[in-house]
């Protein structure tokens, strides 16, 4: 089943298409990356599928649902979520505090509950940190339970932001850029995380330069060259199309 489909988007920038007439499908519960060389439009893309640009032209159906130029705040309560490629952490929080902020969602909301402090949002703000917990361990950050935000390593802030997304109990993960910055270590570690939350059912989509990663965690890959789509199909037919070998991959040992 689609779970998002993506019908001849376009977005133009002063009259210059940064994604020109692009089309495809994601399934629910697969791995799927896009790729490109730099400049390719795979930010863009992203930022047109979570709702931070509105597409020039074209739909994005999310769940069958149109959702091109639906604000993120929107998306994420249908069910989509995502990480950026700049860290977006609260420093000056705890990492359990910076997992909550994700599971905002789900809190128990309104001025009475929040004046009276009534033992029913104490009980549900007691759950919801639990739960965060949870996640925390889920990612590989246990150890990090009662740590402040600005004591992790960068490595570990990466997995941090994936646990704050997961807080919202998406349906659909974007992630951009996950491995980037990261050591050998690291990356394996994101690598375990991402297969990890695709076995839970959640649908992931990432960009990612790391085609190490790439080629060993995806179902379906899709290639951008100057904001359209190059080639797309499972690692082994990109791994050998010499149209993406021609224009980025080269040799991937």
């Amino acid at each position: 089943m689609s779970l998002l489909k993506v019908t001849n988007l376009t977005k133009s920038f002063g009259g210059v298409s940064a994604i020109r007439d692009l089309s495809f499908t994601i399934e629910a519960g697969t791995i799927h990356s896009i790729i490109g060389p730099n400049g390719a439009g795979k930010t863009t893309l992203f930022n047109l599928i979570t709702g931070v640009y509105t597409p020039s032209s074209g739909s994005v159906r999310f769940n069958d649902r149109e959702v091109g130029g639906v604000e993120p705040h929107k998306l994420a309560e249908l069910g989509m979520n995502r990480t950026f490629q700049n860290l977006q952490i609260f420093h000056n929080m705890s990492a359990v505090e910076n997992v909550m902020v994700g599971a905002h969602l789900h809190l128990q909301k309104g001025l009475l509950h929040s004046m009276l402090r009534l033992p029913s949002l104490a009980r549900s703000e007691r759950e919801t940190r639990e739960q965060c917990w949870e996640l925390m361990d889920f990612v590989g950050l246990a150890q990090y339970r009662h740590t402040e935000a600005s004591a992790m390593s960068y490595g570990a802030l990466k997995r941090l932001e994936i646990a704050r997304a997961l807080a919202a109990k998406p349906k659909l993960l974007l992630l951009d850029e996950p491995a980037a910055g990261l050591n050998d270590t690291e990356t394996r570690e994101v690598d375990e995380v991402i297969k990890r939350i695709a076995a839970q059912g959640i649908t992931v989509v990432l960009v990612e330069h790391d085609m190490k990663m790439v080629m060993g965690i995806s179902d379906h890959i899709l290639v951008l060259d100057y904001g359209a789509k190059l080639a797309e199909g499972t690692p082994a037919q990109i791994r050998s199309n010499p149209d993406v070998i021609a224009a980025y991959l080269g040799t991937v040992g």
